[in-house]
């Protein structure tokens, strides 16, 4: 059986990442999530890599707390290191220690040390605070530490709320505050407050180049990670053109640098019942993107190249045309359909694999791309669709559900998963697309720069196919590649 591309605990899933560099590794603290109705707490549990495609499970790293504990539940936070100690600050959430302002809800800052490595915690409930006024005592977490000036004071950013009276929507702001010995913290004035979500969770800083980013993840408009551009660690902030790391499925991703590289290890939400049609989960399984910065200081998100590496052993499939006139060039195999629909299928494919192809998309073509887990005529699977003229990719499936007997009750108003959609622009030519599949989950890399992640759970088998609507695309160096 080969190692799974997207891990989760043998117990449990994984919920917010928090990586931290140290010793040519990446540290990935994660929150351990049981899913158990009895409540026990929540742990951070480690793993930890040297190239985003192989790690080492360390199990649990900072245990919650007591149902006496203000850290029952440890929630996110962040790791830094100075002069020999290594410093760990996280959310603290028990309903046993409700707020004294308000008497609700209440999360706090809390901190723990280490001096051996990592390998022990030392907490310090002393160094506890909560929200003060001004802010919503239930919104004050996922503290970030940084020192963007090495000889200024240290700035902690709190994922928080207003109380002021803004619409419930609008008054998530990041928080801050500063401090000299990581221990006693001065909450100043907020570091972000654009009044455009709820809270701006899992916020991070961090530089490439000339340019600094700001990271956060919303649940309020498209429940996703954003990034924002400064020339400044402390703003102001820009807005790119396309602001998003991934869809729907990849949530509270936070980032580290690897060997000059900088990669962002968020989670692949579930769906409740383990089907398609299910709501989404918190937690999942843990999964990776490298970023590479491109010339405007945007950035663009790809496979990480040591997991690409790991599938050595590829072949290139044979495909049975079923709808539309293809031809195999023998190096190439395409189809033109101006108004119709093309579709090819291979036998079965396995249940983990890397599908890979370039897709030269003719001009004023409706769409064409790759269909996961396909019947033998293509009509049932898992669809990833580029739609040139509609500026995307997205993720679709089939068949729809039904609303009745009628032929005509079908979920056709519904175009596609309309949360796992992602915004490119897919000129005519030449396209390189990528795409990871192991059991439920998939992320799909389009030329290296766009990542749409994704759940499959009610086919489990089937085919792969290709596809094209009205226009014209060919399809080379098609392969589907497994692990050893």
């Amino acid at each position: 059986m080969p190692t799974p591309l997207f891990l989760r605990p043998a117990e449990g899933w994984v919920g917010d990442l928090i990586p931290f560099h140290r010793d040519g590794r990446v540290n990935l603290f994660f929150l351990h999530d049981l899913r158990d109705d009895r409540r026990p707490g929540m742990s951070w549990n480690l793993y930890t890599t040297s190239d985003f495609a192989h790690y080492d499970d360390h199990g649990v790293s900072l245990p919650h707390g007591t149902p006496s504990d203000q850290d029952l539940n440890a929630y996110t936070g962040s790791v830094v290191e100075h002069e020999g100690t290594v410093h760990l600050f996280y959310t603290g959430y028990n309903p046993a220690f409700p707020s004294p302002r308000t008497g609700g809800v209440s999360q706090v800052v809390m901190h723990a040390t280490s001096t051996d490595g990592m390998a022990t915690w030392t907490k310090h409930p002393e160094h506890t605070f909560g929200a003060p006024d001004g802010y919503a005592p239930g919104d004050w977490r996922d503290p970030f530490v940084f020192r963007p000036d090495p000889e200024g004071p240290w700035r902690m950013l709190l994922a928080a709320r207003t109380d002021d009276g803004r619409p419930y929507r609008r008054s998530g702001v990041i928080a801050q505050a500063v401090s000299d010995d990581l221990e006693s913290w001065e909450v100043v004035e907020p570091f972000w407050s654009p009044g455009r979500y709820i809270t701006h969770e899992c916020p991070e800083v961090f530089q490439i180049g000339d340019w600094w980013y700001l990271v956060f993840s919303e649940f309020s408009d498209h429940f996703v990670t954003r990034y924002r551009m400064s020339r400044s660690p402390l703003g102001p902030w820009t807005v790119p053109e396309h602001d998003t790391i991934d869809g729907r499925a990849f949530y509270a991703a936070k980032s580290a640098e690897l060997d000059g590289s900088r990669y962002f290890a968020g989670w692949i939400p579930t769906r409740e019942g383990s089907t398609d049609s299910g709501a989404w989960q918190w937690a999942g399984h843990l999964s990776a993107h490298v970023a590479v910065q491109r010339g405007d200081g945007t950035l663009a998100f790809a496979m990480p190249p040591a997991l690409h590496a790991t599938f050595t052993d590829r072949r290139q499939p044979p495909f049975d045309p079923i709808l539309g006139d293809w031809v195999d060039s023998g190096e190439a195999l395409g189809a033109v359909v101006p108004d119709s629909y093309a579709v090819a299928v291979t036998p079965e494919a396995p249940r983990q694999f890397l599908f890979e192809a370039t897709i030269d998309v003719g001009a004023n073509t409706t769409e064409c791309g790759v269909i996961l887990r396909s019947s033998a005529d293509g009509e049932e699977g898992y669809v990833i669709r580029l739609e040139p003229r509609a500026g995307r990719m997205v993720f679709d499936r089939w068949p729809r559900p039904r609303t009745g007997d009628g032929q005509w009750q079908i979920s056709g108003d519904i175009s596609h998963e309309v949360e796992l959609e992602r915004p490119v622009a897919i000129a005519p030519g030449a396209h390189r697309l990528q795409v990871l599949v192991d059991d439920s989950a998939c992320v799909a890399y389009l030329d290296g720069s766009v990542a749409m992640s994704a759940r499959m759970y009610d086919r489990q088998t089937g085919g792969v196919g290709l596809f094209v609507g009205e226009g014209r695309a060919a399809f080379t160096d098609v392969s589907i590649a497994t692990r050893q």
